[in-house]
């Protein structure tokens, strides 16, 4: 764990910002990191259900002496499908000296206070929405591994990955609506219930999808667009920009059969926080969570591939 002191994080003066890609719009929708909406399990491997295909449909040829004869039975196969939870973990550490030294500043030094006077809480808070940003990557993109023994990370699947039977590979050009046409197509000749259809993209082809669904009225004093909810042959869909989608990826989601999935223990469900012992002069504390993502049939989502990304 990293020793948050008084030369790791320095005082300053001014409003408190958050910088960078922190918006874990996938992850709150399932539930966020408090538990809303979750599944618990028992085990670390969990079943997400189990697949059944009947053959395709043929028109019947029995005549009436095949009628009345004993027939051949026909055995329909079914398969479990897994997934499985994983370990996150987050440390706050701060030295007694950084937590108790709420005056002393650097950098420009101007009339006013300094935002954090609590130097614990306010890690604590940060580790938190960097727990939940891992979580919100993992449930998107992690790929499939169990833990073989006590030495092996498990990794839960994420969903993405996951979209294996409607994919369509955009072969680095621009996303069009033919692409996109074909993608509903593929979902709707597999069988997906188009429920509750959310489209989860990156910056630049939020953008792409703007430009292909929108359309700006005249006006001399109002322009642009911005497209939140396209209406396809087989659905209403919801626009949603994610920034840890991949770039180059677009992600149909039915939102009605993803919930994060948690392996509760004495702290309960979800994320539980807990106060260590302390070090000499530091106050420790951790975050944990056992969590995967339970999407599912695969079959229910689906996904653009190797999309342009400029």
């Amino acid at each position: 764990m990293a020793l948050t002191d008084r030369d790791t994080s320095l005082n300053y003066i001014g409003e408190l910002f958050m910088i960078g890609a922190n918006q874990t719009p996938f992850l709150q929708m399932i539930g966020g990191v408090g538990g809303a909406n979750a599944k618990a399990t028992s085990s670390m491997i969990y079943p997400m259900g189990q697949t059944w295909s009947p053959t395709a449909g043929a028109i019947p040829t029995i005549d009436e002496d095949e009628l009345v004869t004993a027939g051949t039975a026909d055995t329909v196969a079914r398969a479990q499908v897994l997934n499985t939870v994983q370990i996150f973990q987050k440390y706050v550490t701060v030295s007694d000296l950084k937590q108790a030294d709420k005056g002393t500043l650097a950098g420009l030094s101007a009339l006013g206070n300094q935002p954090v006077m609590d130097e614990f809480g306010f890690q604590k808070m940060a580790q938190l929405k960097k727990m939940a940003n891992d979580m919100n990557l993992a449930f998107l993109t992690g790929t499939y591994a169990a833990a073989a023994d006590s030495s092996t990370p498990a990794q839960t699947n994420g969903i993405i990955t996951a979209c294996t039977t409607n994919t369509v590979a955009a072969d680095a050009a621009k996303v069009t609506k033919a692409m996109i046409d074909a993608l509903f197509l593929e979902m709707a000749n597999a069988g997906a219930p188009f429920e509750n259809i959310k489209i989860f993209c990156n910056g630049f082809n939020k953008g792409v999808l703007t430009d292909i669904y929108g359309y700006a009225p005249e006006s001399r004093s109002v322009g642009g667009a911005n497209i939140t909810r396209i209406i396809t042959n087989f659905c209403e869909a919801d626009v949603v920009f994610d920034p840890t989608v991949p770039a180059a990826t677009i992600l149909v989601a039915d939102m009605n059969y993803i919930a994060p999935v948690f392996l509760p223990n004495d702290g309960g469900m979800g994320v539980w926080y807990t106060d260590l012992a302390r070090t000499a002069g530091a106050k420790n504390g951790m975050f944990e969570s056992f969590a995967g993502i339970d999407y599912g049939n695969e079959r229910f989502h689906g996904t653009l591939t190797n999309c342009a990304t400029a």
